[in-house]
């Protein structure tokens, strides 16, 4: 088998969303001939740890952990957090309003700590691994971000190695990312962000995104930097793990629950679902009588005093932080899975991977988002759910009670099983074939 090397920051026992694209690929990448090698940190700022994933680690894998130094501890200290205390990700604040510490902490971030904080692994990584792999004879490398300072390690290596062959893989967008533009950056930093950016995208072999629309705004990004390998830009989706999904089923819920699985930040806050089912409690008797909404992770204050506005409270089921097994239990069980995607200049392409696994438990998906982004394009192909705009209240509504009435999607089965993460995988490494 060949050897690939990749560079990620989430590796279990850290839980949570960016763990699972290359944990995934890594549990199937023997069966198609290569030898994955995983270099990742070994005393990170997780948001969420989840000892349940160790079990996809392969037996025998190569796991490099290495000591990182991060500023948190001095973030945490000036702005009145406990040294134990979890950084939240994505701009979330469970218990208070953002104050004046905190939007000058993310001043320093954004201006300061370009790409992000693991800026001070870069160089130490580049050393070891520069090292390891002329020991080790590896010739092909893959980084995955963010954070963007793994591809930034890989971009070392390959001025290093110039004949290393290096895919760059973007879970997320880099300049073009929902919050973005509340990093409060100079333009001096603005600048600097877009320079190493585009510094990626004109030197790896390949570069990968998650869905159509980062990948075009990529492309279009190395295009008009006068790069013309456009071939190089292609796109493998996330997925879900048909081994992480009980064939027989959970026992739904009794009642009609609407589950939110994950972090509900302020930008992810459906202002119109929660009117629109102020509305049908209102009008309808029954509805009201079986209505149960689940959220099912960290929610954001924001979140928390739109519900009590709309006076939905009472029908709130809060459920913490659940093992990623666990997760999927409850979205077997419960009658609708509540898919939102972020209103910012970027949903279009918003694709998350919680989307795939919700796909995978076989529970109808009521989305609200761009009708004509990526989302709505799998959820067309797949038929798996329904999907209304965000101002669309007649949508929505009708949606609600066509699931609460007993309508089912009729899914397309051969559409979905496109996205198992063995047959996603097989694409991948036909990619490092090419390579």
């Amino acid at each position: 088998m060949r050897k690939v090397l990749i560079l990620t920051y989430y590796w279990p026992p850290s839980g949570g969303a960016g763990v699972q694209r290359w944990l995934k690929f890594v549990k199937y990448m023997r069966q198609f001939n290569w030898e994955p090698v995983v270099y990742t940190v070994e005393n990170g700022e997780m948001p969420v740890m989840d000892e349940s994933l160790q079990k996809d680690v392969p037996e025998g894998v190569v796991v490099l952990k290495r000591p990182i130094w991060e500023p948190y501890t001095i973030y945490k200290r000036f702005i009145g957090r406990k040294k134990e205390d979890k950084i939240n990700a994505s701009f979330l604040n469970e218990n208070k309003k953002t104050g004046l510490a905190e939007k000058l902490s993310v001043w320093i971030r954004g201006n300061f700590f370009i790409p992000d904080a693991r800026k001070f692994w870069i160089k130490p990584s580049t050393r070891f691994l520069s090292d390891y792999i002329r020991e080790n004879t590896i010739q092909y490398v893959i980084s995955s971000g963010p954070p963007h300072s793994m591809h930034l390690i890989a971009l070392g290596l390959k001025k290093k190695h110039p004949d290393l062959k290096w895919v760059a893989d973007f879970r997320d967008p880099w300049t073009n990312i929902d919050f973005y533009e509340k990093l409060m950056l100079t333009k001096w930093a603005d600048k600097k962000h877009h320079r190493q950016e585009l510094s990626i995208l004109m030197n790896a072999d390949s570069v990968l995104s998650i869905g159509k629309a980062m990948s075009d705004e990529f492309r279009k990004m190395y295009r008009d930097a006068g790069g013309t390998e456009e071939d190089k830009f292609r796109v493998i989706t996330n997925g879900f793990d048909e081994e992480d999904v009980n064939p027989d089923g959970e026992a739904k819920d009794k009642k009609f629950s609407i589950a939110h699985i994950g972090t509900l930040v302020k930008d992810r806050n459906p202002g119109l679902l929660w009117k629109v089912l102020a509305e049908l409690v209102k009008e309808n008797p029954a509805f009201k009588k079986e209505l149960e909404i689940k959220l099912v992770g960290k929610v954001d204050i924001y979140v928390k005093e739109q519900i009590e506005a709309f006076r939905l409270k009472s029908f709130v089921k809060k459920i913490d932080y659940l093992p990623h097994d666990e997760v999927i239990k409850e979205q077997q069980r419960s009658r609708v899975l509540l898919l939102l995607v972020n209103n910012t200049k970027n949903a279009k392409g918003i694709l998350t991977g919680k989307f795939f696994e919700y796909m995978s438990s076989g529970t109808p998906i009521l989305a609200i988002g761009p009708t004509d982004g990526d989302l709505a394009e799998i959820i067309k192909e797949t038929n798996s759910g329904l999907i209304s705009g965000f101002e669309d209240a007649e949508s929505l509504k009708r949606n609600i009670l066509a699931y609460f009435n007993g309508g089912y999607v009729n899914r397309n089965e051969t559409a979905i099983h496109k996205y198992s993460r063995r047959g996603l995988t097989k694409k991948l490494c036909e990619l490092l074939d090419a390579l």
